[in-house]
């Protein structure tokens, strides 16, 4: 794939941004270089090489659930640096 102008104007209308001159150099060099590489992998042997594969035995390396009581609120509210209504209170931030 060739990173041309065109490219470069899609991806810049895409994520909503406006770029500089040098900016899109930079960026048409980083994708170019970036494709370029992606390239030489895919060039890469990867016959017998089983789908998926994973550095450890273990697939699932996340813990088991386990069913926890709640500390009490009124322990969790010492905390607070202010409460209001039973709650942790913070500034408003939406307008």
């Amino acid at each position: 794939m060739r990173v041309d102008g065109e490219l470069i104007a899609y991806l810049e209308d895409l994520s909503c941004l406006t770029l500089s001159g040098e900016e899109k150099r930079r960026l048409t060099e980083d994708l170019e270089n970036i494709l370029g590489y992606m390239s030489l992998l895919s060039g890469i042997d990867t016959e017998g090489v089983p789908e998926r594969s994973h550095p450890f035995d273990k697939c699932n390396a996340f813990r088991e659930d386990a069913v926890k009581t709640s500390p009490e609120r009124v322990l969790v509210l010492k905390n607070a640096p202010e409460t209001m209504r039973g709650m942790f209170a913070a500034p408003k931030v939406i307008e």
